[in-house]
């Protein structure tokens, strides 16, 4: 087990300008604000637009969120795609030095066999100086790893978990029921996270957290225990957490962070920014909450 890896974690937005580059004043207001609760950093996941943003631009991501971590927060960085031989490329050209574990997304659109998946990060997990965190999110990729999948790939010494985002809380519960000890089980859905942890997880790697840094304390009352703490800590966010995905993750999270004053609401093509129809919808839950 990687004992840092514990609890809680941010998938953070990548800000954009006006004219399209990284903001990296807003990001760096972004690192400043989900470092009051979190435990770690997730750094070009799904929530990061890793898919649109280029290998220059993700090396100067990692490099700027290395150099502006006064906590020494663990650094999580993606690494991952439906071209194993680009992957492989991708981890070798990249400094890992201060990186506490890879995540890598099951391949997209190619719709391999579950044996296809295994062998794929059979070869990143050989490759990488690194420990590798699976993700499963199959209403992403277009193909779910199965339970068996990653109980098999979890035998692998240098694979030390999975970003679980199914929504499949049967097949969480089978990956803990049957993967051996030490291998983590992390919730990839903010709100399915108490009952994932009362089922054998271990934290959850969050979207919520980029705009409300206490899914850290929910996370941790959870995994104490202290379900009562983390469910009047969740529920205030249901409402909100709803619409971020109204149009697209990370657009909503994005336009949550611009509403208090975090960073701007733009995101790169094909995504769109957000609609003023969601922008009023988001408006009004978090006046209502008093988070306005």
């Amino acid at each position: 087990m990687v004992e840092e890896l514990q609890g809680a974690g941010v998938a953070l937005v990548t800000p954009f300008n006006k004219a399209d580059e990284i903001d990296f004043a807003a990001y760096k207001k972004v690192l400043e604000h989900t470092a009051q609760g979190v435990d770690y950093w997730v750094v070009q996941g799904t929530t990061g637009e890793s898919v649109t943003t280029t290998a220059a631009e993700k090396t100067q991501l990692l490099r700027f969120t290395k150099e502006n971590n006064p906590k020494n927060l663990p650094i999580v960085y993606g690494i991952g795609g439906n071209n194993t031989t680009e992957v492989l490329e991708a981890i070798k050209n990249t400094d890992l030095s201060g990186v506490t574990a890879l995540l890598s997304v099951s391949p997209a659109y190619n719709k391999p066999s579950q044996e296809g998946i295994i062998r794929h990060f059979t070869a990143i997990a050989d490759a990488s100086p690194v420990p590798v965190m699976l993700y499963n999110v199959p209403g992403r990729t277009g193909s779910n790893m199965k339970w068996e999948t990653t109980v098999k790939l979890a035998e692998h010494p240098n694979i030390m978990g999975i970003k679980e985002a199914s929504g499949d809380l049967s097949q969480c519960m089978r990956i803990a029921a049957y993967k051996p000890e030490g291998f983590m089980l992390i919730s990839g859905d903010d709100i399915l996270t108490p009952a994932i942890i009362a089922n054998g997880g271990v934290g959850l790697i969050s979207v919520l957290a980029n705009a409300f840094p206490q899914m850290g304390d929910m996370t941790r009352a959870a995994i104490a225990g202290d379900y009562e703490k983390a469910r009047k800590l969740l529920f205030p966010l249901l409402s909100i957490n709803t619409l971020l995905y109204k149009e697209s993750n990370p657009v909503g999270i994005k336009e949550v962070l611009r509403q208090l004053g975090i960073c701007e609401a733009n995101v790169r093509l094909p995504l769109l920014s957000p609609s003023e129809k969601l922008q009023e919808k988001i408006s009004q839950v978090l006046q209502k909450e008093g988070w306005l």
